[in-house]
């Protein structure tokens, strides 16, 4: 059995379907990431992925680190597709526990910020 985060959660692309967790496990294991949401946002008609990034404490976003990130994505078949990446400084997450990101929430800050 393969865990692949929420259906609702899953980004319907163009090119297929982009599921979190699989997506997310690539980029999280770069050293400056602490952790990635994928959220889809729509432009043109069509539902385009986006990695919402929140760095480790201290971290800096800047064109090398987005670079990084998106060869890293460029290896993976799961994650080529993935062309956008957008910086939050702190993820919006259920307020019981802080594990479970707000990706609704996350995906219309990302649309506003590529509006």
């Amino acid at each position: 059995m393969w865990f692949c985060g929420r259906m609702t959660q899953r980004v319907e692309a163009s090119s297929g379907t982009l599921f979190t967790v699989p997506c997310e496990a690539v980029f999280n294991a770069h050293p400056a990431v602490y952790r990635s949401a994928l959220v889809g946002t729509l432009r043109g008609g069509e539902t385009r992925p986006v990695l919402c990034v929140e760095l480790e404490k201290g971290g800096r976003s800047d064109e090398a680190l987005t670079r990084e990130l998106l060869a890293l994505g460029a290896e993976h078949e799961h994650t080529r597709e993935i062309g956008t990446i957008l910086y939050h400084g702190g993820f919006p997450v259920d307020i019981r526990h802080n594990a479970k990101i707000g990706r609704e929430k996350l995906a219309l800050w990302a649309a506003r910020r590529l509006a």
